[in-house]
């Protein structure tokens, strides 16, 4: 799954040492984990990463592998096929040839063309712009509508392409948000998402999202977290659970 870190520019903010150890409501809990996790990591300095159709296919590529060889797979399909409709009008072979370094093109490449069809067929062109100016809802509504396309592609198309305050949720968002206790820690990643956007102020949405993939990948890893030098500890579910046990 792509983390959509993009080469962000970070600035550092505070210590984690500052801030107090318990919070009487889901919403003092947040502030403080973002808090904390802005000393930890940096503020993340926003930028749009690519127009929405291009972070779509690059959504698309990075199901299921490393942000190198999504990353890999995207320059390798423009550079083989450099029109969007050069890519839908390919042999599916060819399109999967351009797109092997990102691992499942068998079933990619097949689901990309699906996509830009029906772009094609519904709209005339590839213009996705108007993402950013609909109504919030009618635009996860209609990128819902497009084959393959989950919670987790739309808010990242919305989020990093459009500006739009949408909360994207990988496996470390996942993963991380039930160990902190955020969500009930059987909530699947799609359920995450609402959960998620309701107690995270939308202006926290792309530092919260782009910090706690950090975050998973660097600390709160998925076999072996290293609580020992987590900065969340004071506020996790499961940390707060093994030292009872």
């Amino acid at each position: 799954m792509r983390v959509h870190s993009h080469e962000v520019t970070y600035t550092p903010e505070g210590s984690p040492e500052d801030l107090p150890a318990a919070a009487e409501s889901p919403q003092a809990k947040i502030a403080l984990i973002q808090a904390a996790l802005l000393a930890a990591y940096g503020q993340p300095t926003w930028r749009s990463h690519h127009p929405p159709l291009d972070e779509l296919i690059l959504t698309i590529l990075s199901q299921h592998t490393s942000d190198l060889n999504s990353g890999r797979a995207f320059t390798q399909l423009r550079a083989a096929l450099p029109t969007w409709e050069a890519v839908r009008d390919a042999p599916v072979a060819a399109v999967a040839d351009a797109i092997r370094s990102g691992g499942l093109a068998a079933v990619k490449a097949p689901r990309i063309q699906r996509v830009l069809r029906q772009i094609w067929d519904e709209r005339g062109n590839f213009d996705l712009d108007f993402l950013a100016t609909v109504p919030l809802a009618e635009a996860r509504t209609w990128l819902a509508t497009l084959p393959g396309v989950g919670p987790k592609t739309a808010a990242c198309v919305l989020l990093f392409s459009c500006g739009r305050p949408a909360l994207p949720v990988d496996t470390h968002v996942h993963r991380v948000s039930r160990r902190l206790g955020l969500v009930p820690d059987r909530t699947t990643a799609d359920q995450v998402h609402g959960l998620l956007e309701a107690l995270v102020p939308p202006a926290w949405y792309y530092a919260f999202h782009l910090n706690v993939i950090k975050h998973g990948r660097e600390v709160c890893k998925a076999p072996r977290p290293r609580c020992e030098i987590c900065p969340l500890t004071a506020w996790c579910s499961y940390y707060q659970a093994l030292r009872a046990a």
